[in-house]
């Protein structure tokens, strides 16, 4: 109790400073009367976009919900509910505060003519994504954990049912991760589609068929583009990461729990006393609570920093970069000092029994390493997409060539970016094993995320500063303005790609303890002891189907956007038809295309999200609990390099254009046959990055847990 009340009082203090930020950012003034209209259009269609789908996921939420409590645990529809209602919010609160910040950060540069100045601006708006999603995330857990507490007895089920095996707690914590993770898949899913398609069809109408500047008010695809960018990158990447933040800390509390019953199974047979076992399924159970918690403390100080600095340098990157570095220090110091709080008073003897090979600091190095990788990640990650760097640099180069150069060389860089993280990955989930057995890889998956507070409102600066350059743009400020905005959108690129690459990398690590968890689930209760046995033709049928279903929903995810773009860029080829539009003297109907761009993603978005869902029910009630652990495995093992070559392709196609496009090179400027090149491989990039990349670790974790909420049904049935 002594660890929750603590940690909700830096929960407390983190929603203060959010507040403070939020109305700052709406005291600030929004500049002319076209950036006020424009932004008020962009705020409005992004609301209208949210409201419209959560009434859709609402449904779901509740059909789910009635599911859980009549059939598995009769309480679980409480946990599930709370789970979604707090990735809701999440997803809300930061998308209005992006819809807020973009016309001020744009505003503050025709204002102060100062890039410090303005990175202030996006950045206090993205902070506010990035603390709730740590916040809100935490707040959940920590209620469902004081509420329902956290016991290792077996009892439970549903209003209709009686299950054997079922732990009533661990149920409640599985189904609050399962909330929030349905709530990421529906808005990754229907928010990428979404943005995408207005993307590409504005790419196509203004660079391709019309030779009209990027981002231009004309097109009526531009605006809905605009609302895109916070639907998917804000809103959608906040559930995103929540869940992963939020199944991290569940499945390190799972291991822990079935962890405790095995000693206290041995226990029993040589009549041990259980009373210090008590206390270390308490220190187990907290660790990760404690950890998420300091992990918060430091996002909050470091953004702090960041934002009450004086003064700002002109660089954006190096300012970004600290901000992430001073938040990822202080998390593992104070990681160090929770897991002495939690370890250092259980013993020697008894931590070795449960795997500690280093005794107490055990669980902190294996954070550490959960959190250089994520950092390490990221360089690796801005290394292949940054323009400041000699791979995109190159892309931009071969343009000159034509469009087929750009896609095989971008490709390329894709593939080779792959090696690397899945190395660090790889390395960091055996050096956890090895010092701290199962639980040592949730804590490393959880250490990652540890500071995601930090690294969201970092990736949330991208779409601010993207629209904020639009804006600009659209509303026709000084061309000084834009240049600003210009170099805050390219860093917004870089650290969007970065965003993308921690999502992927903490995916496979929560993925991975989530898989971990699952076995430990399928033991419980009085079934006989199993290990998932690549040996067994069921899991190596499993985990083929499971690589292949990654496929399968990456083009499903392919063509659905695809579509919605070419029927956009129709329709908005018919409003630049109409007498006046191109001429500047009569707007085009924004209202028809961000309709339409809405109609298609929620139209394209209920079978893939419910693919994720219904994949393991199936698979277990047919086929059993080897099946699934096949299906889990073989899915993240093609799903995880996938995902990464999708977003550091098409990251680097973004950035490469827009190396062409800064001027630098000679000769092949905006609208050069090198430009238009590096447009087509854009438009490939779009869906890769933005849609197919991000969808993919949802789709892993989606699975897993349901596969986790399931695993003592499935056992019940099939055993």
């Amino acid at each position: 109790m002594l660890v929750s009340g603590l940690m909700l009082i830096i929960v407390a203090a983190t929603i203060a400073y959010v507040c403070w930020n939020y109305i700052n950012i709406k005291k600030m003034n929004e500049g002319t009367e076209d950036m006020i209209e424009l932004a008020s259009i962009i705020r409005s269609g992004a609301r209208t976009f949210v409201k419209t789908e959560f009434k859709m996921i609402a449904i779901v939420v509740v059909i789910v919900a009635a599911v859980l409590s009549l059939f598995i645990e009769k309480t679980a529809a409480i946990s599930f509910i709370l789970g979604a209602v707090m990735s809701s919010l999440v997803c809300i609160m930061g998308m209005r505060s992006a819809t807020y910040a973009n016309v001020r950060t744009s505003n503050k540069a025709r204002e102060t003519k100062s890039i410090g100045e303005t990175v202030k601006v996006a950045l206090c708006g993205g902070s506010i994504s990035g603390l709730l999603v740590q916040a809100l995330g935490m707040l959940g857990m920590i209620l469902v954990i004081m509420i329902f507490k956290v016991k290792p007895d077996v009892a439970g089920g549903g209003f209709l049912t009686k299950i054997d095996g079922i732990n009533s707690s661990l149920m409640r914590i599985s189904t609050y991760s399962l909330g929030c993770s349905l709530v990421a898949m529906f808005n990754r899913v229907a928010g990428g589609n979404y943005t995408k398609a207005a993307d590409i069809s504005s790419d196509i109408l203004a660079k391709i068929r019309h030779d009209m500047p990027e981002d231009d008010s004309r097109v009526p695809n531009v605006i809905a583009d605009f609302i895109g960018d916070n639907v998917n990158d804000i809103a959608g990447n906040c559930s995103d990461l929540l869940e992963s933040f939020v199944a991290t800390i569940a499945a390190g509390i799972m291991i822990a729990v079935s962890m405790y019953n095995d000693k206290l199974a041995e226990a029993a047979e040589k009549a041990v006393n259980t009373d210090a076992l008590s206390k270390m399924l308490d220190s187990l159970t907290f660790f990760p609570v404690l950890l998420a918690g300091f992990g918060l403390l430091a996002c909050l100080v470091g953004l702090g920093f960041a934002q009450f600095k004086k003064k700002m340098s002109d660089d954006p990157s190096r300012e970004l970069d600290l901000a992430t570095w001073f938040s990822a220090g202080i998390t593992v110091v104070l990681g160090f000092a929770a897991s002495a709080i939690m370890f250092a008073g259980n013993g020697s003897a008894l931590l070795k029994e449960f795997g500690f090979k280093w005794s107490w600091v055990s669980p902190w190095v294996c954070a550490v390493m959960g959190i250089i990788s994520g950092v390490a990640i990221g360089v690796i990650t801005e290394y292949y997409t940054s323009t400041e760097y000699k791979p995109t640099k190159k892309l931009g180069e071969i343009a000159t060539e034509g469009e087929a150069f750009v896609i095989t060389k971008g490709d390329a860089i894709g593939s080779r970016s792959v090696l690397l993280p899945v190395l660090l990955i790889g390395l960091a989930l055996m050096g956890s094993g090895a010092i701290c057995g199962t639980y040592g890889i949730a804590v490393a998956a959880l250490g990652m995320l540890s500071f995601v507070g930090a690294t969201v409102s970092i990736d949330a600066f991208g779409p601010i500063a993207d629209n904020a350059g639009g804006l600009a743009e659209s509303c026709h400020l000084d061309p000084e303005v834009r240049v600003i905005t210009d170099k805050l959108d390219a860093v917004g690129n870089t650290t969007a790609a970065i965003g993308k690459g921690f999502a992927i990398g903490s995916a496979a690590f929560a993925t991975v303890s989530l898989i971990v968890a699952y076995v430990e689930n399928c033991n419980f209760g009085s079934f006989a002891k199993i290990t998932i046995d690549f040996t067994n033709f069921l899991v190596v049928a499993g985990g083929i189907i499971g690589g292949a279903l990654v496929e399968y929903f990456s083009a499903m995810l392919t063509d659905n956007t695809i579509e919605a773009a070419r029927i956009m860029a129709d329709v908005g080829d018919k409003e630049l038809s109409k007498p006046g539009v191109l001429e500047g003297q009569v707007k085009p109907d924004y209202n028809l295309c961000v309709q339409l761009a809405a109609k298609q993603a929620l139209k394209k978005m209920l079978v893939p999200s419910v693919l994720a869902l219904v994949i393991p029910v199936v698979g277990g009630f047919a086929f059993g609990v080897q099946f699934v652990g096949g299906l889990l495995v073989g899915a993240t093992i093609v799903a995880i390099p996938r995902a990464i070559f999708m977003g550091n392709s098409g990251g680097a196609f973004d950035n490469a254009k827009k190396y062409i496009e800064s001027g630098a090179l000679e000769g092949h400027g905006k609208g050069s046959a090198a430009h238009k090149a590096a447009v087509t491989g854009d438009t490939v990039g779009d869906t890769r990055k933005d849609v197919v990349g991000v969808a993919l670790d949802i789709f892993i974790k989606t699975m897993s847990t349901v596969a986790n909420t399931l695993a003592v049904v499935i056992r019940s049935v099939r055993n």
